[in-house]
């Protein structure tokens, strides 16, 4: 038998006794070998040595209370809680308003031993000083940091900047676009863990619960690159991504994948090494052209790198040359071609000229023969799918995101719907108009 620390004082909060079913007040009886969840009894069933399924009346037990002091022998701990729960719910001053919600403490009490315990505490005060040390080292570690006291851009919801910056909403340091596996939930939504449940079943429902808590962590890990990588603010890492040659950010995009297994500061470093040996191979290929050129001086670099301009300038010359030629081998190009130029030389923008669509062929309705889902297609659905060129799973699945949002936001605007599902616009359009029509969804 050992005390144990219990509930809070209010009987709503604890779980009912197994044996009675009436709330329990302290001090009661928790079973040491049975759980989870937790086997408790009020002490009448305790003495009357209740048992039920595997639960037997010579266990070992805990007697839960909370009548014994923690920090001050004048204070139990159910009155420590009671002081902390008051505190958050009245707010760190109000000591009046805290003292009568406690009804057993006086306002100097509570202040005093607040402050003494809470405040003033010196193990308190080192722990907090270490948190904050710690987490200043981690800042100072990122490649581009995003400290609190920046001020990031504040665009309007929905708008391009917001879509670039992932949803990023400054005022709460969160993502409000749509998560990672974003219906995740749906599968927790009818789980109800029941004493009935078999073992298989117990297992299974515990099973979907990891599945869910692995989303939750990827959910965080792909925010976490986003903070650590400075890719809220997307248009101003872009422009740290300029400040590169063509070739490097070539290589900058295709290697922005592997950031999140580098990590932000090792990431930076192996993309400015691949800098530095690209500007390297440049600076020797010049130097190697010099040099099979007989140039053995900067002073004949210089004079070597004018022709070389003047020589390409006539090249470009003689390659507009040709193709006038070639125009006027063909009469209709040789009078566009001098229509064009005309309005160049008058300071005019150039007409160009417009080809004809009427030989354009437009791709076939799309045949949905044989083709999963088209059974669950009304025959307007299945018109609108040829029409559009979209499989019947697809367009379920769409369908299914837009009504769901829709539902949940009262209604629901084009933008938004472009938003939820990443296909050519004008396929959205229509998706979009199709479900308005028929009444699926309405518009914001």
């Amino acid at each position: 038998m050992r005390f144990t620390f219990g509930f809070t004082d209010d009987p709503f909060d604890k779980p009912p006794c197994r044996g009675c079913s009436s709330y329990l007040t302290e001090p009661y009886v928790k079973c040491a070998e049975c759980g989870p969840p937790p086997f408790l009894l009020c002490l009448q069933c305790f003495t009357r040595g209740f048992e039920y399924k595997k639960h037997q009346s010579d266990h070992t037990y805990e007697i839960m209370t909370s009548d014994f002091p923690v920090l001050d022998p004048n204070w139990t701990a159910q009155e420590e809680m009671a002081l902390l729960e008051a505190v958050m719910d009245c707010g760190f001053g109000n000591w009046q308003d805290v003292a009568n919600q406690m009804c057993t403490k006086s306002k100097e009490e509570c202040e005093k031993h607040y402050m003494k315990h809470f405040i003033n505490n010196p193990l308190f005060a080192s722990t907090l000083l270490n948190l904050k040390q710690a987490e200043e080292a981690q800042q100072n570690e990122t490649a581009i940091p995003f400290h609190p006291a920046d001020d990031p851009p504040r665009p309007t919801f929905d708008s391009l900047l917001s879509r670039d910056m992932a949803g990023y909403m400054p005022a709460r340091a969160d993502f409000v676009e749509q998560e990672f596996d974003n219906y995740a939930e749906w599968d927790l939504r009818d789980i109800d863990f029941v004493e009935d449940d078999s073992d298989i079943l117990h297992a299974l429902k515990i099973a979907v619960v990891d599945i869910y808590h692995s989303r939750l962590k990827e959910r965080q890990r792909r925010k976490k690159i986003i903070r650590d990588h400075g890719l809220i603010n997307l248009r101003k890492f872009q422009i740290l991504e300029r400040r590169y040659p063509k070739e490097v950010q070539d290589l900058y995009d295709t290697m922005r994948r592997f950031a999140r297994i580098l990590g932000p500061v090792e990431h930076d470093k192996f993309i400015e090494s691949h800098a530095l040996e690209f500007e390297l191979r440049r600076e020797i290929k010049r130097l190697q052209e010099y040099r099979a050129a007989g140039i053995t001086n900067f002073c004949s670099a210089r004079t070597y790198d004018n022709l070389k301009k003047t020589r390409d300038e006539e090249r470009l010359k003689r390659t507009m040359l040709s193709e006038v030629l070639q125009y006027i081998q063909d009469s209709s190009a040789c009078q566009q071609w001098l229509s064009r130029q005309a309005d160049i030389d008058s300071g005019l923008s150039p007409t160009v000229p417009v080809p004809s669509n009427s030989g354009r062929r437009s791709a076939p309705p799309l045949n949905l023969t044989g083709l999963p889902g088209t059974e669950k297609l009304n025959e307007k659905e299945k018109e609108l799918c040829q029409m559009v060129r979209l499989v019947p799973g697809a367009y379920l699945e769409y369908k299914a995101a837009l009504v769901n949002e829709c539902n949940k936001q009262g209604g629901l605007r084009l933008a938004q719907a472009r938003a939820l599902i990443k296909i050519d616009v004008n396929k959205t359009r229509k998706i979009y108009d199709f479900l308005i029509r028929e009444g699926y969804i309405t518009k914001a």
